[in-house]
């Protein structure tokens, strides 16, 4: 239950009945009324996790644009508050004391709540800190029915392929639960080339996928649009692995027109007694156990849409409490991203959240090039798997 001494409820309720649109002013007023108060601003953190979007609230006077792009790294206190997860506090200038606050939903990183206030006290921050969780809530709530949140995280213009295939992506780019962690990360080429990943929690199983569709811009989103739904489709219709597969592969020859996609399929009980894989034509997985980093070798079977494939191979994944499990798209092998080194950067971020090690590797894929587009997508999904009974991690 939420305490009345903290105020969440009369937010909460406030940010209920107002606009979707209107949460994050709904939040900030209740800061000035709480709290005196100043500058109150929100800033997006953008889909790849490089740059941050402020959007400040209107109740300050601002002009009708009220937006401001920040680069994350160069902004130093915005990345400290992302990487830990904990409040900060700023220096104090004329406008007060500069407070910092990460705005989180079960580990994705949707942004930082940034306000000047008067007089500081730990009960102050304890409840500054409360309505970020709040605030975060609220906008997983409220982006169902606006653009405003989708907008937030955009920070370059977006094309018809790369429109569709963001809406192909987990609507969260990372997860915590007691039995696992993951982050998800994709950098898109400069004409879209059919990169996805996928991931579901049920009562039993973690599922988890990685797809690469052939060829480039709105063609290679469309076949991924096939085998993504596909796949959800079976997977949300109880189907085993086997037969997520075979739906996907099937919906490529009925519908692909001579195309392919490689993918890999996931299937972890949470009870830990079994992890089962598919390997679809896809680069091999790394595992990192106890410091060491091994590439996985399973059985491949083609891609999904060549004619001549039978029933895909499930095969049986050696996944003990404490690994770290990365899947990876080839624009992370590709000629310049090559130079990257995934298991060097593995062992580099061992002690980093998943969510950080899926950035630190996009990131030095996107810098491999120069700063010229990449030519093909580059896509990770990096797991840690605490196993059953697990305390869950800190946020």
């Amino acid at each position: 239950m939420v305490s009345d001494r903290t105020g969440l409820a009369a937010v909460l309720a406030a940010a209920r009945d107002a606009a979707p649109v209107n949460s994050l002013d709904v939040v900030a007023r209740d800061l000035r009324t709480r709290f005196g108060a100043r500058y109150v601003s929100f800033l997006f953190v953008d889909l790849v996790g490089n740059r941050l979007l402020r959007v400040s609230d209107m109740t300050d006077g601002s002009p009708k644009d009220r937006t401001e792009p920040v680069p994350l790294a160069a902004s130093g206190i915005y990345d400290k508050v992302l990487r830990s997860q904990k409040l900060v506090q700023g220096q104090q200038d004329g406008r007060g004391r500069r407070v910092l606050a990460p705005v989180t939903n079960r580990g994705d990183t949707i942004g930082v709540l940034e306000l000047f206030l008067e007089a500081v006290t730990e009960d102050v921050l304890a409840q500054v800190e409360e309505a970020a969780h709040a605030l975060a809530y609220i906008i997983v709530t409220d982006r169902r029915f606006t653009d405003l949140y989708h907008w937030g995280n955009r920070t370059t213009p977006v094309s018809l392929a790369a429109e569709i295939q963001r809406q192909l992506l987990p609507s969260a780019a990372s997860c915590e639960a007691a039995e696992f962690t993951l982050a998800g990360a994709l950098v898109p080429a400069s004409d879209i080339a059919g990169d996805t990943y996928d991931y579901s929690l049920d009562h039993s199983a973690l599922h988890l996928s990685v797809t690469d569709a052939m060829g480039h811009d709105v063609n290679a989103s469309l076949i991924a649009t096939l085998v993504v739904n596909a796949s959800r489709g079976a997977r949300r219709s109880g189907m085993e692995l086997a037969e997520q597969a075979r739906q996907m592969h099937q919906a490529l020859l009925d519908h692909g027109d001579h195309t392919f996609a490689t993918g890999q399929l996931l299937r972890i009980a949470l009870d830990g007694s079994r992890a089962q894989l598919v390997n679809a034509g896809h680069p091999r997985p790394l595992r990192m156990r106890d410091g060491s980093v091994e590439e996985i070798t399973p059985q491949v079977d083609m891609p999904f849409g060549f004619p001549a494939q039978d029933a895909y191979q499930v095969q049986d994944l050696d996944l003990r409490p404490g690994d770290r499990f990365l899947l990876y798209t080839d624009g992370v092998q590709e000629r310049e991203a090559a130079a990257v080194g995934l298991p060097k950067l593995l062992v580099q971020t061992a002690a980093e959240h998943p969510r950080e090690v899926v950035r630190t590797i996009v990131t030095a894929v996107a810098d491999a090039h120069g700063g010229r587009p990449p030519r093909d997508d580059a896509t990770v999904l990096c797991l840690d798997w605490h196993g059953p009974g697990a305390a869950r991690p800190d946020a």
